[in-house]
């Protein structure tokens, strides 16, 4: 049985706040997630962390326990250990780190390890504004899902693609301690190659067109939910496959202006997947196609067949 989406959730900063904090977005899209379902935090046996870009460039200790904290997923492993004590753990690979953990909880599901496993990604400046900052590329944004076992024949996740291109990486952030001084802990250095987004093109375009042949898929029935690593990434990666244009989705922030907006980052299969089904997914498409690319230059692919079509 495959893995099916039970609840997606997007968290964006509050307007009063005064800064954002992976934590609190993904905690709040955790709790969200959770709440769309009836399901009390105590059924979530497993917990991963995705997300990369963090509040005070903080890396330890690892954030995803302080996420199931701020979720209040079994906070008392003793007194709350049916159906499940609960574990949680981060899982870092830049923009592919959704698919890596969605590749993990099939895993878990398969083997009876857990029922549920929630999948949590945020990402936010590590000032606190990604807004207050135009050279920072990425968007402060959280997003989860809530994973568990198929009950429909067929149904959820296809197997997770993974591929690389060759080098340079094409985007790096780090903390240049020698250059930060006292300020180290809200700044972050961010560079990017100038081809980066025709490298990560032709990586998208390589990697969906071996999934689609390798599993039989029908492109004309599968929509591609992609990365946006451009603005017009999702336009360019559709005219290079030869598919119509409204069938690969690139979402950006809602309410954005798409041209000057940043990179959803490692939220962006929520995001996409979210946006899909907002805009009233046509019942011509039976599968998406989740599609992330980036640093490395990597990607990450794996089919969803949607339930009840």
């Amino acid at each position: 049985m495959g893995a099916v989406i039970a609840a997606a959730s997007l968290a964006l900063p509050r307007p009063a706040d005064t800064s954002a904090t992976t934590v609190q977005l993904a905690g709040r899209a955790a709790r969200d997630c959770l709440s769309g379902t009836g399901l009390s935090p105590d059924s979530v046996g497993v917990l991963i962390n995705v997300g990369v870009y963090r509040e005070s460039n903080t890396f330890e200790p690892a954030l995803a326990a302080m996420v199931q904290k701020e979720a209040g997923i079994n906070l008392d492993y003793l007194a709350d250990a049916v159906p499940s004590a609960g574990f949680s753990f981060d899982l870092m690979n830049g923009a592919c780190g959704v698919l890596n953990a969605v590749q993990v909880a099939q895993a878990l599901l398969d083997t009876g390890s857990t029922d549920r496993v929630l999948v949590t990604a945020a990402d936010v400046h590590p000032g606190g504004r990604a807004a207050d900052d135009p050279a920072y590329p990425y968007e402060d944004l959280g997003g989860a899902l809530l994973l568990e076992r198929s009950t429909e024949p067929g149904a959820g996740f296809g197997p997770v693609h993974l591929r690389s291109g060759p080098g340079p990486t094409g985007i790096s952030g780090y903390l240049d301690t020698a250059a930060m001084g006292a300020g180290g802990r809200h700044r972050i250095t961010v560079e990017q190659d100038a081809d980066r987004p025709g490298k990560l093109l032709d990586l998208a375009a390589a990697t969906v067109s071996e999934y689609l042949a390798e599993h039989g898929l029908d492109p004309e029935r599968t929509m591609v939910v992609c990365s946006r690593p451009a603005p017009d990434f999702a336009t360019r990666l559709a005219g290079r496959l030869g598919l119509d244009p409204a069938s690969v989705l690139a979402a950006g922030l809602p309410g954005s202006d798409p041209e000057r907006s940043g990179e959803p980052h490692t939220a962006a299969p929520v995001l996409g997947y979210l946006a899909a089904l907002d805009g009233g997914l046509p019942h011509a498409y039976e599968e998406l196609l989740f599609l992330s690319v980036g640093a490395g230059p990597s990607a990450a692919c794996a089919s969803y067949r949607l339930t009840g079509r």
